[in-house]
């Protein structure tokens, strides 16, 4: 909550499975794609923020899987957790608050009484929320009777149907919808309410984060039927929530250039290598994805100043100059293969006049297997009056498992 000194130029509040992340995507590029735009053009000015049905267990795991960003704030299990930062510290003023009328164990004896409905997993099953897999076309009926019981044994709770099968039973207050505002108001008492916040869904779940006011949506062109259906009875007149052309990640960034909310072209459909981000660049050589052209190396060389450094993961040291060699003899080693390369986590801090220090995570993946160092480059300011910046000093250190024998230059 304490990363921006004011309020954020943008706040994105997406769901995850369907919505930022395409399971149908083999190779995550739609995902990707955001991810450099983001890492780009508003990192450093803007929240991102998860809300996804999943639990933190299941949450973390799909961390592991796809290449997602480390967000601002993560709302889990169906907006009854809220967590901060990389270190998903816990909100427990939103847990006290969702504990008024609900008690869990009256909803399980209820709930036994419904043969039709079946337990999810262990790991769904939260202490503000009871999810089962119901069939479809049982499930309006037994969601009226189980809310009247409930009712009748005094507890407030809210009964929510989504993807065509699954069913959540959480505390009247709780909610996607009801955490982003309870979000949105600590904001307001620190005086720093985003300018603009974007919300993306695709589900049943996700139908209350189009509720909160003075918000944008956007809504993926895959989106369930139950939510679609809640679009068309309350905001099919309202002209900023959208129905998007595009799949999943994709349509985030056509809802940005839609409501003119900041830039929307992702460094990642930038094909020429003059204006290229270096890691895209890196990445594109090793697929040989670029002409092997002695004019690029000479172009990378240029960045580099002549008597830099880099620090490797191993803790070898090599000139800068010689990396570019041994990258100059890895043209096309990744050639056919589902390798890519991501950052996450950029910041800059101006250290002297023309000097900066910028910090990331550099994520290589080759199929399976993944690793990530963070990685701390030293800049110059070539020319004040353009972007031209030579890479003084490097140091890289794996994060935690991520420490690996292959090849890693750059």
């Amino acid at each position: 909550m304490d990363r921006l000194d004011g309020s954020a130029r943008l706040m994105i509040v997406s769901d995850l499975d369907l919505t930022m992340v395409d399971h149908d995507d083999g190779e995550n590029l739609s995902l990707l794609r955001f991810n450099a735009l983001w890492e780009a053009h508003y990192r450093q000015d803007s929240l991102l923020v998860f809300s996804t049905g999943r639990s933190p267990t299941i949450y973390k795991q799909l961390r592991k899987e796809k290449p997602l960003l480390t967000p601002d704030i993560t709302i889990m299990s169906v907006g009854t957790e809220i967590v901060y930062g990389e270190s998903m510290v816990h909100d427990d003023g939103w847990e006290n608050y969702l504990n008024h009328k609900w008690d869990r164990g009256i909803v399980l004896e209820e709930t036994a009484k419904f043969p039709e409905l079946a337990f999810q997993s262990e790991t769904e099953q939260r202490p503000h929320k009871i999810s089962f897999f119901v069939e479809k076309f049982k499930a309006f009926a037994i969601m009226k009777a189980l809310s009247e019981r409930l009712e009748e044994r005094g507890l407030d709770v809210k009964l929510i149907f989504s993807s065509g099968m699954a069913l959540d039973v959480l505390p009247k207050g709780a909610g996607k919808g009801q955490a982003l505002a309870y979000v949105l108001k600590k904001f307001k008492i620190d005086g720093k309410v985003p300018v603009n916040t974007l919300v993306c869904g695709d589900s049943g779940n996700d139908a209350e984060l189009f509720s909160v006011p003075d918000i944008y949506g956007v809504m993926v062109s895959n989106s369930q039927e139950e939510l679609l259906q809640w679009h068309a009875e309350n905001a099919k007149d309202n002209p900023k929530i959208i129905h998007a052309t595009e799949r999943c990640a994709a349509r985030i960034m056509q809802a940005i250039g839609k409501f003119g909310l900041g830039p929307n072209v992702s460094p990642r459909d930038i094909r020429d290598f003059q204006k290229c981000k270096l890691y895209l660049f890196y990445e594109r050589w090793r697929r040989a994805e670029v002409e092997k052209s002695e004019h690029y190396m000479q172009s990378l060389r240029s960045v580099f100043y002549s008597l830099g450094i880099i620090v490797h993961p191993s803790g070898t040291e090599q000139s800068m100059h010689q990396c570019s060699d041994l990258m100059e003899n890895l043209y096309g080693d990744k050639q056919g293969k589902q390798y890519r390369v991501w950052v996450d986590r950029v910041s800059s801090a101006q250290i002297g006049l023309d000097a900066w220090l910028v910090k990331f995570d550099k994520w290589e993946s080759s199929g399976e297997e993944r690793q990530c160092c963070l990685t701390t480059v030293l800049m110059s300011s070539q020319n004040m009056a353009s972007d031209e910046y030579k890479w003084m000093h490097v140091h890289q250190t794996w994060l935690e498992g991520s420490e690996s024998k292959s090849i890693w230059i750059l």
